[in-house]
């Protein structure tokens, strides 16, 4: 491997390539919120996008002159170079790249000769006049200039001495680095380290000296190994997005690089504590464009540190790294435990761990446990991702299970009215949790839209008295699952609620021959449970 050079940079380019994603849209407000979070991720630069081609971007550049102030992170506005036939100094947009007011600028070029010709419709030596011209320009004018070199890897193999042209008029214009594309993103981790050895050993040949990065799509499923392949060859400066967002299926995700060229490849690029910050930023961030982190990302995913099988559990007790690449804290998050039918006493014991419970003495708990958790799944019910619901299973076994209110009986029901529009009504009868005192027992009656909201309401009608809090319970989402879609109407439902309460959220599960009964039982053991993490008495 070659070694690193004393600089080494990590490119953020989510608020220009990565809103290119099919259906995310970037406000100005979310670009400047987003770069913030880019800024504490430790990011070297932030391309904020094109100027002067986007409106949008040319307000994000005139306003974070005076709201965005960054601790470490460049700002990088992206542009071309001038077109053909025309003067540098008399290209707009070229203009607009120097009105930006960014330190940096970010060019593409053309270097596939076929692009040159067919989509520029210009000669070769045109396009590197356009190449040389537009970057000393932008030098002359106190810009560090960055040249994206696109489609880069297929123009080398159609043509490596043409390829290899524009690096070098790129860097005897002045350019600092220049990057190259994998823009189509179809090559594989061996096509891009021989490419990248045959241009150097080219590059060495005319005594170009010029920096190199990387800019790396996932159309193959190769992006972030493409550029770590890069790097092995010495490349200094890699390109990505974070979460992987970005056209197609996507750019190389900038938040695995990063963890992966720290904790693996030894290049220190920000210190531990910042790395730690990567699961809530990529978090943070996904929520802003309204498109979460997947849940199976590499490092930050909700599941990246996730065990379901009894066999990995089991091991995991004895020793954590077992089962681990690296310790979850490291990039702040979490070690998991799924429980589900394929779930034997370790999972659990190791869960019970994770909620606070400690069971290592509790050997007939856990039997009992272990064997309720899998007749119910066998019925229907999930607690993979209803980690709520699993704990009152726990509480129960335990003899400590929370009573806050008993319901004598529920009825939900809805007519069609002749103007068409749907009437829901719920009543629901409550006592106290000892179930005897009369003067305990409410009758709560509510209209909804539909009835589970007709439920949802009246339940809280008729708990709120005795427990306030509950309004500040809020149901979040709400997920309905046929299990046994054969039987048509008679089909068992699963319903998955998550819910908010002050300072957290949780899940909960139902399940019943329809969606009514499954969802009663789920929103039942919502507000069960949130009274419960409230610390609430009964009342």
């Amino acid at each position: 491997m070659t070694a690193p050079h004393p600089r080494f940079d990590l490119y953020d380019t989510t608020l220009r390539d990565g809103s290119q994603q099919e259906g995310l849209t970037l406000s100005v407000a979310d670009k400047l919120a987003v770069a913030r979070l880019l800024d504490e991720l430790g990011v070297t630069y932030i391309e904020g996008g094109w100027p002067g081609a986007v409106p949008r971007d040319t307000e994000f550049f005139a306003r974070a002159r005076t709201e965005l102030t960054l601790r470490g992170a460049r700002l990088a506005a992206f542009g071309a170079t001038r077109k053909a036939g025309r003067a540098v100094t008399e290209d707009p947009q070229v203009q607009a790249l120097l009105d930006s007011a960014a330190p940096t600028v970010t060019l593409v070029a053309k270097s596939h000769i076929r692009h040159v010709t067919g989509a520029l419709r210009t000669t070769g030596e045109e396009n590197l006049a356009m190449v040389r011209e537009t970057v000393a320009h932008l030098v002359a004018h106190g810009r560090e200039v960055f040249v994206d070199a696109e489609h880069f890897f297929d123009g080398f193999r159609a043509d490596p001495a043409y390829a290899t042209s524009v690096v070098v008029a790129a860097s005897e214009a002045g350019a600092e680095a220049v990057v190259l594309c994998d823009t189509n993103g179809g090559m594989l981790p061996h096509d891009v380290a021989e490419i990248v050895a045959d241009l150097r050993a080219r590059l060495d040949a005319t005594g170009t000296t010029v920096r190199l990065g990387a800019h790396t799509h996932d159309d193959s499923g190769c992006a972030v190994a493409n550029a770590l392949t890069a790097v092995r060859g010495g490349i200094t400066h890699v390109q990505g997005c974070v979460n992987g967002y970005g056209e197609r299926t996507g750019n190389a995700d900038l938040v695995t690089m990063l963890a992966d060229l720290q904790l693996k490849m030894g290049i220190e690029l920000v210190d531990p504590a910042t790395l730690a910050e990567s699961t809530r930023i990529a978090h943070a961030i996904g929520e802003i464009v309204n498109m979460p982190a997947a849940a199976r990302a590499p490092y930050v995913g909700a599941s990246a540190f996730a065990h379901k099988a009894g066999l990995h559990a089991s091991a995991i007790r004895v020793d954590p790294d077992l089962y681990q690449h690296i310790d979850p804290r490291a990039v702040g998050n979490d070690m998991r435990m799924i429980i589900s039918d394929m779930a034997g006493r370790a999972s659990i014991e190791l869960k019970g761990r994770e909620l606070g419970f400690d069971l290592a003495d509790s050997p007939e708990v856990l039997g009992r446990l272990a064997e309720r958790v899998k007749a119910r799944e066998a019925e229907g019910y999930s607690y993979e991702a209803a980690d709520a619901s699993f704990e009152l299973l726990l509480l129960e076994e335990l003899g400590r299970a929370p009573r806050y209110f008993d319901v004598e009986a529920w009825r939900a029901s809805s007519q069609l009215l002749r103007d068409g529009t749907l009437e829901s009504e719920a009543t629901v009868r409550i006592t106290g949790p000892d179930g005897a005192e009369t003067e305990g027992r409410s009758v709560s009656i509510a209209e909804g839209n539909g009835p589970v909201n007709a439920l949802d309401l009246a339940l809280r009608s008729g708990l709120r008295e005795r427990y306030p809090l509950i309004d500040d319970f809020e149901l979040l989402d709400f997920k309905v699952r046929i299990l046994d879609a054969h039987r048509g109407t008679d089909a068992t439902t699963r319903v998955l609620v998550r819910t908010a309460a002050p300072g957290r959220e949780f899940h909960t599960v139902g399940v019943g021959p329809n969606v009514i009964e499954a969802s009663w039982e789920a929103i039942a053991a919502a507000f069960t449970y949130g009274l419960y993490a409230a610390g609430a008495e009964p009342a």
